[in-house]
């Protein structure tokens, strides 16, 4: 039977690694029956890198995919990117057995210019390209706001519709805040997503402030109350669009979560694997 492994963002646990160190961390992901992370927010020291090479060797956690931003969001912003640190950033893939490296937001430089982010996806692309001759697949991760439209099509679409080399990394949760139906978004990038989000979408109650408040604040707190919840804990179809992605292609479904609102991320991943499990997917947290 077909099937899929389901794994860890690493951003949803990034203040663990400040406390037990990369390697105690994904320790503890394989504990919990984690067998798989992607690389995201984490510092790619040599410490690190050793780290979870050392925890992938030991305890079986795969290194699905790795995070590199092709420039800086904004001009000056600290950091490594594909434009500057390409050897170093294909070294720590290669270190680490990941044939899959994920831009994971579009340049702040870039949003609400549709000119501009099409001068980015264009490099982007060609990225794609130098890294596919490294053995590399680009993807890219989606947000709300790529479903912008320009001149009635999405600019996600126009993104897919305008590379040929780099594929995505769709997050159910951005898809159902950006207005479509994660099932059927899933369904149309079909063949061009090894990776998938799964990120549950809450309603959250709305917590209005105590005494007299305005017109203001009431509509920030009314429009407001929109969480990320563990899977399985929201409103999103999660069977369903994990089904979709693997029939689309996908062959790792990341779970994470922006923020866990003051419950310890730990707790949140295992609400997460049990709700998961609940849904039939055991045999998915297993390495094959």
């Amino acid at each position: 039977m077909k099937r899929g492994l389901i794994g860890i963002q690493m951003s949803t646990i990034k203040e663990k690694i400040d406390e037990l160190g990369a390697y105690g961390t994904l320790k503890a992901c394989a504990e919990m029956g984690y067998h798989c992370v992607e690389v995201s927010q984490i510092p790619m020291t040599p410490e690190n890198v050793a780290g979870m090479k050392k925890a992938g060797e030991e305890f079986g956690v795969k290194i699905a995919s790795c995070t590199a931003s092709l420039e800086p969001m904004v001009p000056g912003m600290p950091g490594e990117y594909l434009v500057s640190d390409f050897d170093k950033i294909v070294s720590d893939c290669k270190e680490l057995g990941s044939d899959m490296l994920r831009i994971g937001m579009l340049p702040m430089t870039c949003m609400g210019n549709r000119e501009k982010a099409l001068d980015f996806v264009k490099r982007a692309d060609e990225m794609a390209e130098r890294l596919k001759e490294q053995g590399i697949d680009l993807y890219y991760h989606n947000h709300h706001v790529e479903f912008v439209k320009y001149d009635g099509e999405y600019l996600l679409d126009i993104i897919k519709n305008s590379t040929k080399h780099m594929g995505f990394e769709l997050d159910i949760h951005w898809i159902q805040r950006g207005g479509e139906n994660p099932v059927e978004f899933i369904k149309s990038y079909a063949g061009r997503i090894r990776l998938l989000h799964l990120k549950d979408y809450r309603v959250a109650e709305v917590k209005l402030p105590q005494g007299k408040f305005d017109a203001e604040t009431f509509m920030a707190a009314f429009t407001g109350n929109i969480e990320f919840a563990e899977v399985g804990e929201g409103n999103l179809p999660i069977k369903e669009c994990i089904e979709a992605g693997l029939e689309g292609g996908s062959e790792y479904f990341l779970i994470e979560q922006d923020t866990t609102y003051g419950r310890d991320p730990f707790e949140s991943l295992k609400i997460s694997r049990d709700n998961l499990i609940k849904l039939g997917y055991k045999d998915w947290f297993e390495l094959p």
